[in-house]
């Protein structure tokens, strides 16, 4: 077969040089000649890893210190701010992902390494723009995307106040006469990365978990844009001890950011709002996340409707419930509606406390009594399963057990052995529903988890639905983390 050829070369020419692109940031100092490079590389001694990917364009070693930040070149001229990330980094951004961890990094130049930027822009190795982020110095997630072009604060301040509006809008419609809370906005899924809103009846919670957003400027613009989309009666930061320590965030202010004219500061932080229906107590000062688990609402309802259609009210004249790690109880209230007893176990009295003021509100509403009951959700099952007491519908619902990959390995045993031990205690026709939201566990690791319990337990499950979070959380498919929560609702043979 003939070659093809390029009539317009021969090979005394010179290949064609393309153009260098340029960096979005400048990079200062003229181009060394070989002579001038460092002798090491002159006689080929072999870099480091390292040594190659802290190496900046013109040949020089840079020092890249804990907090990113590099040192200034030898000519004591200081860099425009930006950040250079790998090859591996750069392909995920360009796939729709938001996030580079600090690993990835190869250079990155900030005028002040005491007082960083909150915001970066952000080049491929090559020096070309992917975009500009929140810059977070002390955490392993360095830089969260949050345009593709170059911006900079007010255009920053204009985005955030676009984009909440928008996520705002979308949540309009799923509220209603009967369920008056839902996330108002959730982060990277909302294109706004860090940021976290919720409304709880006439009050909206927000939290700010990255760096970047760590600024008075950021949360006027929240609370102006919160105010005039809803027209709270008040609105608070609540901050999360967690994040605010991986991020190295300041101090939280306590205060209520906003308070209506006609409400008293002191009650500001508490209401009641209803979910389904069902009225439940609020305190911004206590519980776990902004304070409640918006994302089960959906998840709540369909426990109870799948208890009625298998008949889990109907066994002896009534059917039996168990909501595992019920929090403040709204899988098991959602169950008192149609079974005769329903039993939550907790590990937190406070939690159990607000559950029984809960039940208390809605008592009116309620088929059956429930009992509360305060301890280790692993022990009681032993005991109870050992023991051989029979449900007819069993709810799980525990905390992440995975905070991290290298933890799901014993997430799994853990939720094994919970649902060993619910699934040794339903009855023949009963209801499981087993929830994870651990986001490093998989929706297909913890169905083969649940397999696996059920050939150790002698029963056959079928699968009535997989379910995931509610519409206010919604997944976004190019970010994996976005889909966190699972829901199996079974039928147990």
């Amino acid at each position: 077969m003939t070659k093809p050829r390029n009539p317009g070369f021969t090979p005394n020419q010179e290949a064609p040089k393309a153009p260098r692109p340029k960096a979005p940031f400048a990079r200062i100092g003229e181009k060394q000649s070989l002579a001038a490079r460092p002798k090491d590389r002159r006689e080929g001694r072999a870099e480091s890893r390292t040594e190659r990917s802290l190496r900046d364009r013109s040949g020089e070693r840079k020092v890249y210190s804990g907090n990113h930040a590099a040192a200034k070149p030898a000519n004591g001229v200081p860099r425009s701010p930006g950040a250079m990330i790998n090859r591996r980094a750069a392909d995920r951004l360009r796939s729709g992902y938001l996030w580079v961890y600090a690993s990835d990094i190869e250079t990155i130049e900030v005028p002040d390494a005491d007082n960083p930027p909150a915001l970066l822009p952000v080049a491929d190795s090559r020096g070309l723009l992917l975009g500009t982020a929140l810059y977070s110095p002390s955490s392993q997630i360095a830089l969260r995307l949050i345009s593709r072009e170059a911006v900079d604060e007010p255009g920053w301040l204009q985005l955030l106040a676009a984009r909440l509006r928008s996520a705002i809008a979308r949540r309009k419609p799923l509220l209603s006469d009967q369920t008056n809370a839902c996330r108002l906005c959730f982060s990277e899924a909302d294109e706004l990365p860090g940021l976290v809103a919720d409304k709880y009846g006439d009050l909206v919670i927000f939290q700010l978990l990255a760096k970047g957003l760590d600024s008075a400027a950021v949360r006027e613009t929240c609370v102006r844009v919160l105010r005039e989309e809803l027209a709270p009666r008040a609105i608070l930061e609540r901050p999360d001890p967690r994040m605010r320590e991986l991020e190295g965030l300041n101090a939280p202010n306590l205060e209520p950011l906003y308070v209506s004219e006609d409400t008293d500061k002191p009650g500001a932080a508490g209401t009641h709002f209803l979910l389904n229906g069902l009225v439940f107590e609020y305190d911004a000062n206590s519980g776990q996340k902004t304070g409640a688990f918006l994302d089960q609402r959906d998840n709540y309802a369909a426990a109870r409707d799948w208890a009625k259609k298998l008949g889990a009210a109907k066994w002896d004249g009534g059917g039996r419930a168990l909501d595992v790690c019920c929090y403040q109880g709204g899988f098991a209230l959602h169950l008192a509606q149609v079974c005769d007893q329903v039993t939550g176990i907790d590990a937190s009295r406070a939690s159990l406390e607000v559950a029984e003021r809960n039940f208390a509100a809605n008592r009116s509403r309620m088929q059956a009594e429930v009992d509360w009951v305060e301890g280790d959700a692993f022990q009681i099952l032993r005991d109870w399963s050992d023991a051989g007491e029979k449900f007819d519908a069993i709810v799980l619902d525990p905390p992440a057990f995975a905070k991290t990959r290298r933890a799901v390995e014993g997430a799994l045993r853990g939720y094994k052995e919970l649902n060993l031990r619910a699934l040794k205690m339903l009855r023949s026709g009963g209801l499981l529903v087993t929830c994870s939201c651990s986001h490093h566990v998989s929706l297909a690791e913890l169905e083969a988890t649940v397999a696996s319990a059920a050939v150790d337990a002698g029963r056959r499950v079928r699968l009535l639905e997989r379910r995931g979070a509610a519409l206010d959380h919604p997944v976004v498919l190019n970010l994996p983390e976005t889909e966190y929560l699972k829901c199996l609702v079974l039928e147990v043979e």
